[in-house]
């Protein structure tokens, strides 16, 4: 079968230690971690793991409890725990090359991502945003959605990583009907999710406040969401942010839509975090991430927690068990 490829991400992180975890699993289909492979060995001698380390070479069957499959990708400079260098830029990004080039080429389902230092890639002089905008690019579409859940909440962002005051200006008709569509398609064909309910935050305070507290809801949000309830869908009008999500609300809820970053993901971070997956929706192949950070000061330690690329490994089989059932 088809294997899922999980990216290790930046060395000197949590990256490695995390992926080691997964040899306490048995999946139906590979695992097959991109990652230095000698760097592996020594993580897991500094964690007391035994871990055999079985490089891929395109093996149809899943390893037993206690193996990885490992491709190797080999480092440009020593690791040391804890410090971020420059010169392993380029090794962060060949994993994300190659797992999107598998992922576009068919030879894989699709990956799950370790956690990057997107600042020590940019102080090589390397342009990068994150995995998000990475493999857009790569996959040559022209918008992406970021979604996070937990077993019980969905939240997908209208803008992402942008500054605060800068995102009045990105909330464009243009984009919201991008960003519903991408939604909207992913929960059906994704998640199986027939008609898909959504709730959709408001910009401003009380979602405006008929306009005392902001018109974005009244010239831009409204009459967008209207177009898409003319149309069948389940969507509310923009509702109030700090009532949105009650569980009164969110009983019935498929996905909630938060305009900003730091609108919906505190709420549901709050909820699960640690066990909680990013997902892009948009691209052509499945890609989940663990929602957490690098964690310098714990590489090594053995106190990193993995349940959240366990979560987004799960998440990602899933998917690909419903949208590649004979492969």
């Amino acid at each position: 079968m088809r294997p899922l490829y999980i990216t290790s991400g930046e060395p000197a992180g949590i990256g490695p230690d995390i992926c080691l975890s997964l040899a306490d699993r048995v999946d139906e289909r590979p695992i097959v971690i991109l990652a230095d492979i000698e760097m592996l060995r020594q993580r897991a001698h500094q964690l007391g793991l035994n871990v055999e380390l079985i490089p891929y070479q395109g093996q149809a069957e899943s390893s037993l409890q206690g193996q990885l499959f490992v491709e190797d990708v080999p480092l440009a400079g020593k690791v040391v725990l804890g410090q971020l260098d420059s010169a392993n830029a380029a090794y962060v990004l060949e994993q994300l090359r190659r797992s999107a080039d598998y992922a576009m080429s068919g030879r894989s389902v699709g990956v799950a991502t370790a956690p990057v230092q997107k600042s020590i890639i940019n102080d090589a002089g390397i342009v990068f945003s994150g995995h998000t905008e990475y493999y857009q690019e790569f996959a040559d579409v022209d918008r992406v959605v970021m979604m996070l859940a937990t077993k019980t909440l969905r939240v997908a962002l209208a803008t992402t990583h942008l500054a605060l005051r800068d995102v009045p200006d990105a909330i464009t008709k243009e984009r919201l009907h991008q960003v519903i569509d991408i939604l909207i398609h992913d929960l059906k064909t994704k998640f199986k999710i027939a008609e898909p309910h959504i709730l959709v935050c408001g910009l401003n305070p009380h979602a405006g406040e008929d306009g005392y507290l902001g018109r974005e809801e009244i010239d831009v949000i409204n009459p967008v969401l209207e177009t898409y309830r003319a149309q069948g869908v389940h969507m509310s009008l923009s509702l109030p942010a700090d009532t949105l999500f009650t569980p009164e609300n969110l009983k019935d809820a498929d996905a909630v839509l938060a305009m900003y970053h730091d609108q919906g993901l505190p709420v549901l971070k709050s909820q699960g975090f640690g066990e909680a997956v990013n997902i892009t929706l948009g691209l052509p192949f499945i890609r989940t991430s663990v929602d957490h950070g690098t964690a310098l000061s714990l590489a090594g330690t053995g106190q990193a927690k993995a349940s959240s690329l366990h979560v987004a490994v799960d998440l990602a089989l899933d998917l690909a068990r419903t949208s590649f059932t004979k492969l």
